[in-house]
């Protein structure tokens, strides 16, 4: 089974991107299975339903998350609604989204994807090694393929999710710090794996946010209203081919891309 996953895509600039590219990024890898990371979907902070659909129509599958997952207050009925939505899994029981999603193609592929939230300098959440050894054993025991996107800080912390799960799950991939990492390889016992699979959106920026925001609310100590910025766009991805519950290829992908004439900050960047 071949998997596209997309990393964070942060507002406007990383749907732009989204909805221009993907199509041919599946088709070039022949991709079965395309997941993202929506947490920073709707103008940096949380998802919008209509956010949502403009990636699933441009094909996205699945929606793994994080801790700005409800940023976004008028959203929550339709995240309660939308079982696509996942929630890192070991945040509050009551708290709205999937614990996890069994995606399967029409020719009979099948995948089973979760999301957790690590514990390092992120808000409270239970122990994310105990949830998933619960979520394999009770709800996702007849899965072959099973891949985990862990929205964590620390790259410790990532590792150590990565190494206690090899051979148990088939691919981990890191979220959150948006910055793409080199050590992308597959564990002794065919878990895939990568500290972070970094951002989708523009890069010449504060992970995502107007260079000229960031500098000013450092500097001023004050609080600044973000806004995304479409400078140095870039998609950044991983992909995953799996074979009987073990990662067998692993790729990451950078692809840098230039502002498109019809795209609503043109005036912006070239002016």
């Amino acid at each position: 089974m071949k998997i596209l996953f997309l990393g964070d895509i942060y507002g406007h600039p990383g749907r732009y991107l989204i909805q221009e590219h993907l199509q041919r990024l599946r088709q070039e890898f022949e991709v079965d299975l395309c997941i993202a990371n929506c947490e920073n979907l709707n103008h940096g902070r949380g998802v919008s339903q209509n956010s949502i659909l403009q990636m699933k129509n441009a094909g996205v599958d699945v929606f793994t998350s994080g801790n700005h997952l409800w940023d976004n207050r008028q959203s929550l009925d339709f995240i309660a609604s939308c079982r696509e939505i996942l929630k890192p899994a070991n945040v509050q029981e009551s708290a709205l989204g999937s614990d996890f999603y069994r995606f399967q193609t029409q020719d009979g592929k099948r995948c089973a994807v979760v999301c957790l939230i690590g514990q390092t300098f992120m808000p409270a959440a239970n122990f994310p090694i105990t949830v998933l050894e619960e979520i394999l054993e009770n709800d996702l025991a007849d899965e072959e393929n099973i891949f985990v996107d862990f929205h964590a800080e620390a790259t410790g912390e990532k590792r150590v999710m990565s190494l206690y799960f090899d051979g148990k799950i088939s691919c981990l991939v890191g979220t959150h710090t948006h910055v793409q990492t080199a050590d992308e390889q597959i564990l002794p016992h065919g878990c895939g794996f990568i500290s972070d699979v970094g951002m989708c959106g523009g890069h010449y920026s504060g992970i995502g946010v107007k260079k000229e925001i960031v500098l000013k609310k450092n500097i001023s100590g004050m609080p600044e209203r973000y806004h995304p910025s479409w400078e140095g766009l870039e998609i950044n991805a991983l992909f995953v081919e799996l074979e009987k519950g073990k990662t067998v290829k692993i790729q990451r992908i950078k692809r840098g891309y230039e502002q498109a004439k019809s795209s609503p900050a043109f005036a912006t960047i070239k002016g």
